[in-house]
């Protein structure tokens, strides 16, 4: 990639079981695994999910927290999700994830309109959580 565009690239997650969490994002939000298999014969700490082709979440095991010490405190911030993620999709993609979601009986919210965002304001959004607490937002522009 030659653009130099500042992007977000990764945003990490605590789950208490990346492969759970993994099957999580992939049944229920539609994402794929990266890196599941290799983490699953313990070549790689993590597993990730793919939101697009510049970005990931990874799902960084709780079990981990101790060995975070990059930065003084960020140990600590396990078992602190981030207030929450925003996944934009196509219109056509916002029904099926709110479907699929149901379908796997994950509580959703009631729909929100007009929601401001990084693209103005969003037609609909609404909000879920993964089976380790992290919000998720699913929203929509088109």
């Amino acid at each position: 990639m030659t653009d130099h565009t500042t992007r977000l690239d990764h945003v990490v997650l605590w789950v208490r079981d990346p492969i759970a969490a993994a099957g999580f994002y992939e049944k229920a939000v539609g994402l794929e695994p990266v890196r599941l298999a290799e983490f699953s014969v313990g070549e790689v700490p993590f597993p990730s999910v793919r939101v697009n082709e510049e970005t990931i979440l990874d799902l960084m095991p709780l079990a981990m927290a101790e060995r975070m010490t990059m930065l003084p405190g960020a140990a600590e911030s396990s078992g602190h999700p981030v207030n929450h993620i925003c996944l934009s999709l196509p219109a056509d993609g916002f029904d099926t994830l709110r479907s699929r979601l149901e379908e796997q009986s994950v509580p959703v919210t009631d729909l929100s309109h007009d929601s401001f965002g990084a693209r103005g304001p969003a037609r609909r959004s609404f909000y879920f959580r993964d089976p380790d607490g992290n919000v998720l937002e699913a929203r929509h522009y088109d």
